[in-house]
């Protein structure tokens, strides 16, 4: 007796519904998520177990590595009026376009002197090796000081609140450094202040 040969039925899995979720997971993870800005002095910090996240505003951020020092302030309307502070007190005059384009740079290493060139470059030639030499911090010509006092002020006057300060040191930077960017600060009283780690596990 001859046998009968069933007919073999493809297997169709219809892949809308799982195609919808993935592109609705990739479009969230996509406008939710921020990009990391180059940072003009890019330090590799110690680690550590304490897990503090930094305030988002009234913040400045001393960047310390390969002996240079580096200065941010978190807030367009701080970094115009610390600028503003900074030119009465050099005698440098910026205009509304310069300040503004300084109003948009989250961290920066030169000289007052070197600021105007340092504000007319795009973000991705300030960013390059040997364009920003730091801020100097000796006690010749003491600009980091003024920098940190010019901050503190802009706080005060634009939101009547005390600046906090946070140090980010290279892990590998001489204890002298940071202890003069420590020495800086203890001169205007300022005791207080976040030391930036990179998080490890308490088992390492």
């Amino acid at each position: 007796m001859a046998k009968v040969k069933m007919s073999k039925k493809s297997t169709k899995i219809d892949m809308t519904a799982m195609c919808d979720v993935a592109f609705l997971l990739l479009s969230f993870f996509v406008m939710t998520s921020t990009a990391k800005i180059p940072e003009p002095l890019p330090v590799d910090t110690p680690a550590s177990t304490r897990e503090t996240k930094l305030p988002d505003t009234d913040l400045a951020t001393i960047t310390v590595g390969d002996k240079k020092v580096f200065f941010g302030i978190a807030g367009q309307d701080l970094r115009r009026e610390a600028l503003g502070i900074i030119a009465e007190k050099y005698s440098v005059t910026f205009t509304e376009e310069e300040t503004k384009r300084f109003s948009l740079i989250d961290g920066f290493g030169v000289p007052v002197g070197n600021l105007k060139q340092l504000i007319s470059l795009k973000g991705d030639e300030r960013n390059k090796p040997g364009v920003q030499p730091g801020i100097p911090y000796d006690s010749l010509d003491n600009q980091l000081r003024e920098w940190v006092l010019a901050a503190r002020t802009a706080a005060k006057n634009a939101h009547q609140t005390e600046l906090k300060i946070a140090i980010k040191g290279d892990a590998k930077e001489e204890y002298p450094t940071i202890k003069k960017v420590i020495d800086i600060l203890q001169q205007q009283k300022v005791n207080k202040f976040f030391l930036v780690t990179g998080l490890r596990s308490e088992d390492f």
